[in-house]
């Protein structure tokens, strides 16, 4: 199947290793854009003008830097660091047992902090980053994620803020990967099964 928004050029080879039956569409790139605004309208809303933006890498990074640039349009100039953190292994469920690959480097004591992420499932790793941030002295931790599977939830933690909610199925697309490929996909899309 060719990229509902992209068709592969003629005479591409595709070097990819995709999974039997491709993506389906599942959110398209005007309204991934479109939720991310709104996201920053309630995030500038509630927070203000002076946070301290974590990313959990590498999912998040995509999501992110556009709703960075949303922001900048609500007044919001916020500093932002990179958390990167492994639950998973060489696997697609999380292990529950979290470790940082890659720390922040920014104090936090005091800060207002959105932690931001792609997706929220089992909720270990996100859990582990807010106390983490809490424990090193962050007045607030905020939790930002672009979607949230909460069937999926093995402890009990839930976003402030959602981009969208979704069934239990494996997404790629907008920072999302399916063994490190797919994250460059403008959109959101579904791992199709046949």
């Amino acid at each position: 199947m060719s990229d509902p928004e992209f068709p592969a050029a003629a005479g591409t080879i595709n070097m990819v290793r995709r999974p039997p039956g491709g993506v389906e569409l599942l959110y398209s790139a005007a309204e991934v854009g479109a939720r991310v605004g709104a996201l920053a309208t309630e995030i500038a809303d509630s927070l203000g003008p002076d946070i301290l933006i974590v990313a959990i890498l590498k999912g998040g990074f995509v999501f992110t830097a556009d709703l960075l640039r949303a922001l900048h349009h609500h007044g919001v100039h916020p500093r932002i660091d990179f958390l990167t953190l492994s639950s998973y292994g060489a696997g697609t469920e999380s292990s529950g047992q979290v470790t940082i690959t890659r720390d922040i480097t920014d104090d936090v004591r005091g800060a207002k902090i959105l932690l931001i992420d792609d997706i929220l499932e089992s909720g270990h790793t996100l859990a582990f980053a807010r106390e983490l941030l809490r424990e090193r002295g962050a007045e607030t931790v905020r939790l930002c994620v672009l979607l949230d599977k909460p069937e999926k939830r093995k402890t009990e933690i839930n976003a402030d803020y959602v981009g969208f909610a979704i069934g239990d199925a494996f997404v790629v697309g907008y920072g999302l990967d399916y063994a490190h490929y797919y994250r460059e996909l403008p959109y959101i899309g579904i791992i199709a099964t046949d």
